[in-house]
Parts: structure tokens; C-alpha cells; sequence
């Protein structure tokens, strides 16, 4: 069941989401050659606890740590772990956050040091892929305009993107319906109504689309070892057309 959201639940959002953004922006200054996702994670839940907010994801379905950090060919769902970053990685930090009982959630993928043309490459389409697929989220259109409008242009570059995972509904829980896959159809799927939270976050690989799973149950990766990038936003349907929710 879809939950539509008022007008003061989806301002609610926003100031979870513009925390959020910001606190990507400070991820962003701290990221480099021989930190941890460990410290990262770390760093977080910190700055959440100083700001009155909480991870949201830290316990759920047991998991444990307050962010998912995911590093070159892991697509999602990385363990954040010892090992140091090194240069020339790509990392994806993914959280959401809860602000007084509201929810945002939100993706970046951040370059380690000095990263090769190609994998730039990656993190550049897979920015304009999310933004593709947000230009879609408007009042009458349909999820698979969304999908449509992000895998048109992913493989137009020569990538590919994941099946196995979808955005979806967000509000007072972390997964709401709908799913929102980012491949499919124009004119198919459920018709975006004013008041809907969605996220819409694209995961992008450099080679095929399919996935695995790591014997921990959680961590998804390339099957052919190549790099996947991620970026996602929280947005509200309104009348106005996309409200980006996570964005300082």
C-alpha cells in the first residue's frame, strides 16, 4: 500500500534530507587515501548524535553499522571494515536518516585520491542517470517512466544497469511501496500521485548488470569484478513537479 504524505510530513523530510546532504558534503572533505569505511561509519553516527539525529539503518533486519559503505565492484550493502581506502578506489557511502521520526535516504559515490579517466567516467553518468530518472518523477507519470528514461540512458554510454535492486517508497519506515526500478517501460507501472516519498538511486555498472551476494547475506557486488557507482535521492511528488528532499 502507497502512503501519501502531507505537506508538513514531507517538510519534516526535507530537514532530515538537508542534514543528510550536509552531512555527505562533510564525508566528502574527510574521504582520502588511507582512512576506513570503519572511521566513516564511525564519523556518521557521530555527527547524526551531535545534529539530534539516528541512523535509521542500525538495526534493521540486524544490521549493524550506521551506514553502508561499499567500495569499487560492490554494488550495495558493503560492511563498513578496517581495511583502508586506497587511491584510485571508488566508494559508495549510503544512509538514512531519522529527525524526529522523519526519514531521508541518500547515496553518494565519492572518488579515493586520484581515480583513472574510466572509473570518472562511471561516477559522471551515474550522477546524470539519477537526475534522468528524477526529471521523470512528476504527477501523472508512471514508475516506468522513471526506469525508462535512467537504462535509455545508462546503455546509450555503454553501461549497464542493476535489476536486482530497486528505489522505493520511504516515510515512516525505510521500505514503503512502491519499488521503483531503474529500467522498464514508458507507461507502465503505478501513476505517481501528489503526497508519494520515493527513492529514486540508480546503481551503474561498468560491465553486466548482474549481481551476487557475499556469503555475510548483505554485501552485493559485480559479477565480473568491474566497478558499480550509485547515487540516490529522497524526493516527494508535488504539484510543483520532483521536490528533492536530500539536497543541502
Amino acid at each position: 500500500m502507497v502512503v501519501l504524505k502531507s505537506k508538513e510530513e514531507i517538510r519534516q523530510m526535507r530537514e532530515a534530507g538537508q542534514l543528510l546532504a550536509v552531512c555527505h558534503k562533510e564525508i566528502e572533505k574527510i574521504i582520502e587515501p588511507g582512512i576506513t569505511t570503519l572511521d566513516i561509519d564511525s564519523f556518521v553516527e557521530d555527527f547524526l548524535k551531535r545534529h539530534g539525529a539516528t541512523p535509521e539503518q542500525k538495526g534493521y533486519k540486524g544490521y549493524k553499522y550506521a551506514t553502508c559503505a561499499s567500495v569499487n565492484d560492490e554494488i550495495c550493502h558493503g560492511f563498513p571494515r578496517k581495511t583502508p581506502l586506497e587511491n584510485g578506489d571508488i566508494v559508495t557511502i549510503d544512509m538514512v536518516v531519522n529527525l524526529g521520526g522523519a526519514l531521508a535516504d541518500s547515496a553518494w559515490s565519492y572518488a579515493v585520491g586520484k581515480i583513472s579517466d574510466t572509473a570518472k567516467r562511471l561516477l559522471e553518468v551515474t550522477h546524470g542517470a539519477l537526475y534522468k530518472g528524477i526529471e521523470r518523477a512528476i504527477i501523472g507519470n508512471r514508475i516506468g517512466d522513471i526506469g525508462h528514461s535512467i537504462q535509455t540512458y545508462v546503455e546509450t554510454q555503454g553501461y549497464s544497469v542493476v535489476r536486482d535492486f530497486t528505489g522505493h517508497g520511504i516515510g515512516p519506515s525505510i521500505h514503503e511501496d512502491p519499488q521503483i526500478p531503474h529500467f522498464g517501460n514508458p507507461g507502465r507501472g503505478l501513476r505517481l500521485q501528489e503526497g508519494m516519498g520515493i527513492t529514486i538511486e540508480p546503481m551503474i555498472n561498468e560491465g553486466t548488470w548482474h549481481s551476487r551476494v557475499d556469503p555475510n547475506g548483505w554485501t552485493a557486488r559485480t559479477v565480473d569484478g568491474k566497478l558499480s557507482a550509485q547515487y540516490e535521492h529522497t524526493v516527494a511528488i508535488t504539484a510543483d513537479g520532483p521536490l528533492i528532499l536530500t539536497r543541502a
